[in-house]
């Protein structure tokens, strides 16, 4: 029996997703509990542990099958991207609303009230999942009661076309493992992020969208890369802004930014390897 991508697979030795039955070895199968996140960004740990280290963030209202609550946390797989890991008890719910936007900026805020001075205000991510149940030109209504600026959603189906552009949003934007929002974000999730915006599914980590996205292009032409290429390395990957500078989050400068291709190759040669490949959209 061949062994399972476990960071896209919920199995353990005790316990595993019912529908891996027969593909994986555990000890009880379940078959999950529909949940959503409730909180604007959720830490998705390796371990049920606040200081364990966090692996990705999920997004209000983004939905997840949980397989397992104990103790203040709950295991289980995000169903946009497939990510497994653990997140507190506190920051989901049942499975209740329908989504029917999402936020269209690299952040804004949620008000008690239709009203900008209305407090407290509460600032949700990129991407993040919304049910709206009615809209004026100013405001829009949440199924929870609150309002949003309508300016700054969008209907779910309705996508950006440049996902270079929306990356560029994120300029100086500071580099966090894991981070997947305004608030810090790491390399892949600087990719994952700007192309969801544009409709495009990505896998959470460098090394998964390597082997998911695009066509390989040489690696030693560098004079034919264009905008929206994908450069990747071993555990990193940056996108190309225009035919010689590349855009990514590094924690090298520890944040989002845009340098020469040619000084990031010798940079991180130093360091972590050679460039691994190309990609073309």
């Amino acid at each position: 029996m061949s062994e399972l991508e476990k960071r896209l697979h919920a199995y353990r030795p005790d316990i595993a997703d019912a529908s891996l039955q027969g593909r994986v070895q555990a000890q009880r199968f379940v078959a999950g509990t529909p949940m959503e996140i409730i909180v604007p960004v959720a830490s998705v740990r390796r371990e049920p542990s606040a200081s364990a280290a966090q692996t990705t963030q999920a997004l209000f209202g983004e939905k997840l099958m949980a397989f397992e609550d104990r103790d203040g946390w709950v295991w289980g797989q995000l169903q946009r991207d497939g990510y497994v890991g653990y997140i507190a008890k506190a920051l989901v719910a049942e499975d209740v609303s329908r989504p029917t936007h999402r936020i269209a900026m690299p952040s804004t805020f949620i008000y008690p009230q239709p009203h900008i001075k209305s407090q407290p205000a509460l600032s949700l991510p990129m991407n993040a999942l919304l049910e709206i149940t009615g809209a004026d030109a100013k405001f829009s209504q949440l199924s929870n009661g609150k309002y949003i600026l309508t300016q700054h959603i969008r209907p779910k189906a309705e996508f950006e076309t440049d996902f270079v552009g929306v990356a560029e949003k994120f300029v100086d934007v500071p580099y966090y493992w894991g981070g997947k929002s305004a608030g810090g974000l790491d390399c892949s999730g600087l990719v994952q992020i700007a192309l969801e915006a544009c409709g495009v599914f990505a896998l959470r980590d460098a090394d998964l969208q390597e082997k998911q996205l695009g066509q390989n292009l040489m690696i030693n032409d560098l004079d034919g890369l264009r905008r929206g290429d994908l450069v990747f390395w071993k555990g990193h990957v940056g996108i190309m802004a225009d035919d010689k500078t590349l855009l990514h989050a590094t924690g090298h400068y520890m944040m989002t930014v845009k340098e020469s291709l040619g000084e990031a190759i010798r940079r991180i040669a130093a360091s972590e390897g050679q460039v691994t490949s190309i990609k073309r959209l």
